[in-house]
């Protein structure tokens, strides 16, 4: 597995990562026994990056986590959490009397002192240029508290104010085929200055993973049924935002772009990692079959030419951009 430094942290982490949103049963249930076996798969697959939040399964991911680590207290994972989503999405909250608190809970349910990165999750956009908030966040450094922070935002504006920032490490941030705004001035902007990416939804709520159908239905309690058209949170966490029938059309031309050998999810994986800027990719694995298959995408970044660059910009032009381009 290839290693790439994420940004000001200055450690290496693995090209894939795991994003763990699915082991808090928030996309259907996940047996604590099966959300172990994910994270053991992922490891021996080569990852190293495990990206959680206090609300995944309100701090079950975390806990699943720390259970995690305690057994393998020597493997080098490089764990990062997030912050923020507990409390109604007022500017003001964003505090550092209520970041002790969310932390201290954080910590609890890792079993760490020292948080490796601390990203805010999603705040709304005045926090990004508040410097009261970004004060705190260099103070629970100095104390120790965590190592790094960084952000996980909506838009790509959002992104440019934080890599603005000098003690932001990374960015986390939607990208994949079906959401290409980021190649405009993100990607660009965080390599010059040194701030690591993180891509969340790199496979568009599994609709790049080629495996579903109009006739898909999926259970009461994934987001994917309740939040498509965004009364739970922003609707660009689920499906990247983009329609899911006019996304079924799209997957069929992308999939004529597939090499052979290749899966559709890891062709979408592998060109999300050829970007410039993109530190680590973090598809999400509800089974250990998955975790393997997301990790070996990254030995299929120098099987896609540029003729599958020209197509996954065609089909962004065709089915996406005017509907998703302007609004993050």
């Amino acid at each position: 597995m290839e290693e790439r430094v994420l940004g000001r942290t200055g450690r290496k982490v693995s090209a894939i990562g795991l994003g763990t949103w699915q082991l808090g049963s928030d996309w259907g249930d996940v047996g604590r026994s099966e959300a172990l076996q994910v994270l053991d798969a992922a490891a021996a697959s080569g990852v190293t990056f495990f990206d959680t939040a206090d609300v995944y399964g309100d701090g079950r991911s975390e806990q699943i986590i720390g259970e995690w680590l305690a057994a393998h207290p020597n493997d080098g994972v490089m764990v990062a959490t997030k912050m923020g989503r507990r409390v109604p999405q007022l500017p003001e909250n964003y505090t550092l009397e209520n970041f002790r608190g969310w932390l201290d809970r954080s910590r609890r349910n890792l079993g760490r002192d020292t948080l490796d990165l601390v990203q805010l999750h999603c705040p709304p956009t005045p926090v990004y240029s508040n410097d009261r908030v970004f004060d705190a966040l260099d103070q629970l450094v100095e104390e120790g508290v965590v190592r790094n922070y960084g952000v996980s935002v909506e838009t790509a504006q959002e992104a440019l104010t934080a890599i603005a920032r000098p003690g932001v490490a990374s960015v986390q941030i939607i990208f994949n085929p079906f959401r290409l705004k980021p190649k405009d001035e993100v990607l660009p902007a965080a390599q010059a200055a040194g701030v690591g990416i993180i891509v969340r939804v790199p496979l568009a709520s599994g609709l790049l993973s080629g495996k579903y159908s109009r006739d898909t239905r999926f259970s009461e309690n994934d987001h994917r049924n309740y939040n498509r058209d965004g009364s739970a949170f922003d609707v660009g966490e689920t499906f990247s935002g983009v329609n899911f029938e006019r996304g079924l059309d799209a997957v069929s031309e992308f999939q004529e772009l597939v090499p052979d050998g290749v899966t559709t999810a890891q062709a979408a994986l592998a060109w999300i990692l050829a970007q410039p800027g993109v530190t680590t990719v973090i598809p999400g694995a509800r089974n250990t079959a998955q975790a393997q298959a997301n990790a070996a995408a990254a030995d299929a970044v120098g099987r896609l030419g540029p003729e599958f660059d020209d197509g996954v910009r065609r089909i962004y032009e065709k089915h996406f951009r005017e509907a998703v381009h302007p609004r993050w």
